[in-house]
């Protein structure tokens, strides 16, 4: 599903965002920036120990807030780390929100084009999959009013049931 907001052109697909082709993909972190399971996990597995190494000696972080590492073996150039929750490994709307925002800030900061995003918090945090899709395509389409840089964003779902839910939200 694909649709273009702005000149930034916002697309759901279904797959493992570590294969992506994109200038970042966005880990769902916590906020002292280990990677263990979920999506912080396979990035670590596919991209090297390093990329966990790098973050850590950026955090611990505010929660909402993201830091940029290099990608390692990854098809990207950067991963973005956006805590999304803390130690409790819990998260809320608004974390969900303000990690989103971030994430795209950082991306601006770097004059990339294309960024590639998780579905914020549906794993491990266990937050609704329906209300992640529609809290951060809701932030993605305030961003692109003004973005200078970002041409591409991409939500890739791992799931098929996750990949409908967000696909009738686009």
């Amino acid at each position: 599903m694909e649709q273009s907001m702005s000149g930034v052109k916002i697309i759901v697909i279904q797959g493992d965002i570590t294969e992506v082709e994109a200038d970042a993909i966005v880990n769902a972190a916590n906020n002292h920036l280990w990677m263990g399971a979920g999506v912080a996990g396979a990035i670590k597995r596919k991209g090297g120990k390093q990329i966990e190494g790098e973050a850590m000696k950026q955090g611990p972080i505010p929660v909402g807030e993201a830091v940029v590492t290099f990608a390692g073996e990854l098809k990207a150039k950067y991963v973005i780390h956006a805590a999304v929750m803390g130690q409790d490994l819990m998260t809320s709307e608004e974390y969900i929100k303000s990690a989103t925002q971030n994430s795209l800030r950082r991306a601006e900061e770097l004059k990339i084009k294309s960024i590639a995003f998780p579905a914020f918090g549906t794993g491990v945090g266990g937050f609704p999959v329906d209300r992640c899709a529609q809290i951060m395509l809701d932030q993605v389409q305030r961003f692109s009013k003004n973005a200078r840089y970002l041409r591409e964003v991409l939500f890739v779902i791992f799931d098929k049931r996750s990949y409908d839910t967000w696909s009738v939200r686009l």
